[in-house]
């Protein structure tokens, strides 16, 4: 009897809607999906740079913002699903974000809010869009994106670090919710990537260098190196794989 390892990472036949998929971790999360041979649709608010990552990766593109300014336009969220025109979603993934980097006390409670509404609020709606149909094929994934700041604390950073914090808890809460109708929800939680959030890091070669020399390999991350564990939890090989975040940082939290 043999038995291949290969059909467990395959995503041939699946789609995946990957928010903030135009730029930084969502594309590069995207790209790993595309790699295993998922269907991509991307969502997100900035349209060029939106076109640009759809052709490279010839995925469609569905311009929209997942961070509606209050509570009363949370349709807004829901309405992306209605806008994939009834094509099925069979793995979500959470990765639009953004960090505004201020002082604690400079943060006001409209930025708070941004924070919450950007990386808790708007996967929570979209999960509870997205999941239903999901569960009734039997088959789901979904994958948050956490941070190091969902363990530690940075300067300048309060209000992502408390979202961030809360993705980790959110992402226990789906998978409580939906693992048993399988619909499995883990988190990604990268450590130091060059990407558009974290430019101010990478543009000051001290600071980047400390946070290589605070991982375990020695080296801040690079955007590939997201792209096994993305299709690992994206496919049937973590089947029995929920609720958990795995940090993908060369060992930052360890030391």
């Amino acid at each position: 009897m043999s038995f291949r390892l290969a059909p467990l990472f395959d995503l041939t036949g699946r789609t995946a809607l990957v928010t903030g998929g135009n730029s930084g971790i969502g594309l590069a999360l995207a790209h790993a999906l595309g790699l295993a041979g998922a269907d991509l649709v991307l969502a997100a608010r900035r349209e060029a740079d939106l076109a640009a990552a759809a052709e490279k990766l010839r995925a469609d593109a569905i311009a929209c913002d997942v961070m509606p300014a209050d509570l009363s336009e949370a349709e807004a969220v829901r309405g992306v699903a209605r806008r994939l025109e009834g094509r099925r979603v069979d793995i979500l993934v959470n990765a639009a974000g953004v960090n505004l980097r201020q002082p604690f006390e400079a943060v006001t409670p409209e930025a708070f809010d941004l924070h919450m509404a950007l990386h808790v609020r708007a996967p929570f709606l979209l999960t509870q869009a997205l999941a239903p149909a999901m569960a009734e094929r039997g088959f789901g994934r979904i994958l948050n994106v956490a941070s190091l700041q969902s363990f530690r604390a940075f300067p300048n950073s309060a209000p992502y670090g408390a979202a961030k914090g809360a993705v980790v808890q959110l992402t226990r809460a789906i998978a409580e919710a939906w693992s048993a109708r399988g619909v499995t929800c883990n988190a990604i939680a990268p450590g130091f990537f060059p990407t558009p959030l974290t430019q101010a890091v990478f543009d000051d070669p001290e600071r980047a260098a400390r946070n290589s020399a605070q991982t375990a390999c020695g080296r801040n991350g690079a955007l590939a190196d997201l792209h096994g564990t993305a299709v690992f939890l994206a496919s049937d090989a973590s089947a029995y794989v929920t609720g958990q975040t795995l940090a993908v940082d060369g060992g930052f939290t360890a030391k």
